[in-house]
This record gives C-alpha cells, sequence and structure tokens, in this order.
C-alpha cells in the first residue's frame, strides 16, 4: 500500500507546489485512488512532477464539502474520463467559515454527471476498501470546528459535520484510515475505526499550541495504539508539540510525501 500526498500546504520539494488544502494519492487492494483534490487545479500540477497518472485513477472521493479538499474537482474531471466521485449527499450544503466567508464547493460539480451519492450508510468499493461514516452516537470526545457553519435560508447554525466520510482501507494485516480533516473530533474517529495507521489531518490548527486543551489531546491521542501520518488543518506549531508528546507515533506528510504500509 502507498500513499502519496499530491497537495498540503507544504511541500517537500521546491518544485512541488503548495497550498491551503488536501490532496492523497491512493494504491491499494489493487486500485488507484484520489482521496481529495485540494483548493485549485495545482494538485494535478504536483501529480504530474510526482509521476502520477491521473487519467488512470478508478475512484475518488471527496471526504467533506469544503473547498480546500473539493476546489479542484474539475480539474480532476479534466484528467480522468470515467473515474467516479463519491461524495455524501449532505457535501453540497451552503458551507460557511463563520457568516462571510463561502467555504462551500462549486455548485457545478454537482451537475457533472459522475457524482456517486452517499447517505448514511458505509459503501463498499471493492474488497479491502470501504467509505466509512461516523455513527452520531459515537461523539464523546471533543472536536474543533469553530466557527464553521451551515446556512438554511438566511439562518447559520453550527454544522454537524454529516457531510464527513472516510476510506477505511484493510490489506494484508494492515488497518488503515483515511481522513480529511476529522471535523468530527480525532478521538471520535479513532475510538469508532480503530485503525492501525491514520492519515489525514487532525483539525487542531486554532488550537493554543501551549493550551491545555492540546495537551490533553496529544496525552489521549498517545494512549491509542494508532500510528498517524498528518498535515494541513492540524497546524504547524501545533504538530510540532504534538511531535514531542507522540514522538514516532506522528508523522508529518507533506505534498510530495509518500508512505508505504
Amino acid at each position: 500500500m502507498k500513499i502519496t500526498a499530491l497537495m498540503e500546504n507544504t511541500a517537500s520539494a521546491p518544485e512541488l507546489i503548495c497550498e491551503h488544502g488536501l490532496s492523497l494519492y491512493i494504491e491499494a487492494c489493487g486500485k488507484k485512488i484520489l482521496f481529495d483534490m485540494g483548493q485549485s487545479g495545482a494538485f494535478a500540477v504536483n501529480a504530474k512532477r510526482l509521476g502520477v497518472d491521473l487519467s488512470a485513477v478508478d475512484v475518488a472521493i471527496l471526504s467533506h464539502g469544503h473547498y480546500d479538499h473539493g476546489g479542484g474537482v474539475l480539474r480532476f474531471f479534466e484528467e480522468n474520463a470515467y473515474a467516479p466521485l463519491y461524495v455524501s449527499d449532505l457535501a453540497f450544503a451552503q458551507h460557511y467559515n463563520g457568516t462571510e466567508k463561502y467555504i462551500g464547493l462549486d455548485p457545478a460539480i454537482e451537475n457533472s454527471g459522475r457524482l456517486v451519492r452517499t447517505g448514511k450508510e458505509d459503501v463498499l468499493l471493492a474488497p479491502g476498501l470501504t467509505i466509512r461514516k461516523l455513527d452520531p452516537a459515537a461523539r464523546k470526545y471533543p472536536s474543533f470546528g469553530q466557527g464553521l457553519c451551515v446556512k438554511h435560508g438566511e439562518e447559520f447554525e453550527l454544522d454537524d459535520f454529516l457531510h464527513e466520510q472516510y476510506l477505511e482501507i484493510i490489506e494484508g494485516e494492515k488497518h488503515v484510515l483515511v481522513s480529511g480533516c476529522s471535523h468530527r473530533g480525532i478521538l471520535n474517529i479513532v475510538h469508532a475505526f480503530s485503525p492501525d495507521v491514520l492519515v489525514g489531518g487532525l483539525h487542531f490548527m486554532k488550537l493554543d499550541p501551549e493550551g491545555e486543551e492540546l495537551s490533553g489531546m496529544g496525552k489521549a491521542l498517545k494512549r491509542t495504539h494508532t500510528v498517524y501520518y498528518t498535515g494541513h488543518c492540524t497546524g504547524l506549531a501545533q504538530y510540532a508539540r504534538l511531535r514531542e508528546m507522540l514522538g514516532g507515533q506522528l508523522h508529518y506528510l507533506a505534498a510530495g510525501d509518500s508512505v508505504y504500509l
């Protein structure tokens, strides 16, 4: 199994583009998978520079309905003529940061004819590959979606992130979970699915790096058996603090980096 970051907030080499966003290319269980597409088409430029053929991708998955994960969808459709995009049927709500900044998806994606909409249930893509949903009843630990809202008519409500979904990979003895931003709370996700490895953002970027909240989360993550490959919305200062606490249980994944599992 190989997971390569095509886009992240930082890059591992000067010839690669970085932006606030996430895109992962995955080879597992005999399939080529694109998980998220960054905030622009720049992930496709990086893919070419890294030798990744987007036209050969079998299936694409959008983790949730935010621009920094789905902004490059239309570019992917230009690069790949047939792969379906699995997206939550709630992803096209009006997502905002606060009440002023729209952070949702381009409406043109909805009319592309390439979507497979997912509801509340898990979706088996192929043996060993499943799109997983988190049962709302499993949310017993904190999440940090500060100020992120959904607009209904003229009213704004805090986002419940029911549009978030994850890719579970079971190959050989490895149990891997891929998450976009873990908006529903990384501890909720890890305790629900108990992966050996979790790849994705932890959404700690607004937490005080020296504060009690982040310290408490670090202690809780250290008690799990999971190894974490993270970046994007985790935050650089927050990652540095967590790395002090978790050591080799935590790794950074910049654009251009690959993980072999």
